[in-house]
């Protein structure tokens, strides 16, 4: 079963959102843990999944397969953003090339 056009707006605008966030950031100085990044990142998806699941439509069970797919995509978004902020990491492991 497809899901409802005003859902499928929702996790495209979701997406869009979380993409501008992700490409927005600047990793720190002092670095972190590359397993406080997951942590980080996590919890972003998590506020982004309950700030739009106040604005599905349709019965239960069409809210909850929109809120998966929308999970599932914004994983799917996160993925290369961590794998830049490992090579980050690694990068500063490295010794510097001299001049």
């Amino acid at each position: 079963m497809a899901l409802l056009q005003a859902n499928k707006d929702l996790i495209s605008t979701g997406m869009k959102e979380f993409n501008v966030l992700l490409n927005q950031q600047v990793f720190p100085n002092p670095p972190i843990p590359e397993e406080a990044m997951m942590t980080m990142v996590d919890d972003w998806v998590n506020f982004y999944i309950n700030y739009y699941r106040r604005q599905m439509v349709g019965e239960q069970q069409e809210q909850e397969r929109a809120l998966q797919e929308l999970q599932q995509e914004l994983n799917a978004l996160s993925a290369p953003f961590l794998v830049k902020y490992r090579a980050f990491l690694n990068s500063l492991n490295q010794p510097l090339p001299f001049s």
